[in-house]
């Protein structure tokens, strides 16, 4: 035979399911609130990331923008320059070459550009930027076409070669003969400083 619960036991039972049930669901309750603390906390530290590399990524923009503008202003020199080509009974012949007055190739007698910066940083008694010497050099030689990225690039080819040396300041980068002492022996240069 089967044994009937009394009504007061079931109310019971029901009371104490809605109380565990109730227990349960105020801890769930806590434990979502400390979830969602720390998601809160998260966000803002991700929002704050954003806002700085927003800002890095607005520097860079504007100095690419400087740099693509500097570079569209620039001409290509002329050794680059394409053949222009013309149809010539069905076939393609290439137009005579322009002389090429910022020829690579040095012609006899002619200096090179390394003995032209060399020889003027030579003569100075402070370093000087890369525009320095453009300016003296276009001065010095007008019959010369000399641009700021070919001297750029023979002072840095000097540093490279130990004929010049590189002076930085903040951003600013100047270039300066080798003087003596600096062309001595890395054993003599260490004595002094013993």
């Amino acid at each position: 035979m089967a044994e009937t619960a009394s009504p007061t036991d079931i109310s019971a039972n029901y009371a104490q399911r809605i109380s565990d049930d109730l227990s349960a669901n105020r801890g769930e309750q806590v434990r979502i609130r400390a979830e969602l603390a720390r998601l809160q906390d998260e966000l803002i530290s991700l929002e704050a990331s954003e806002g700085v590399l927003v800002q890095i990524r607005e520097v860079l923009d504007s100095s690419a923008s400087a740099v693509t503008s500097s570079s569209e202003t620039a001409s290509v020199p002329s050794a680059r320059r394409r053949k222009a080509r013309k149809a010539v009974g069905g076939t393609m012949v290439s137009s005579p070459e322009s002389p090429n007055t910022n020829s690579t190739r040095t012609e006899p007698g002619r200096p090179t550009w390394r003995e032209l910066v060399t020889e003027f940083l030579s003569g100075q008694r402070e370093p000087k930027s890369s525009a320095e010497v453009t300016a003296a050099l276009t001065e010095a030689y007008p019959q010369r076409q000399v641009q700021v990225a070919v001297v750029r690039n023979t002072l840095e080819h000097g540093v490279a070669h130990g004929l010049t040396e590189r002076h930085r300041q903040g951003r600013s980068v100047f270039y300066s003969a080798v003087s003596a002492a600096s062309a001595s022996s890395p054993q003599e240069a260490e004595e002094p400083a013993q």
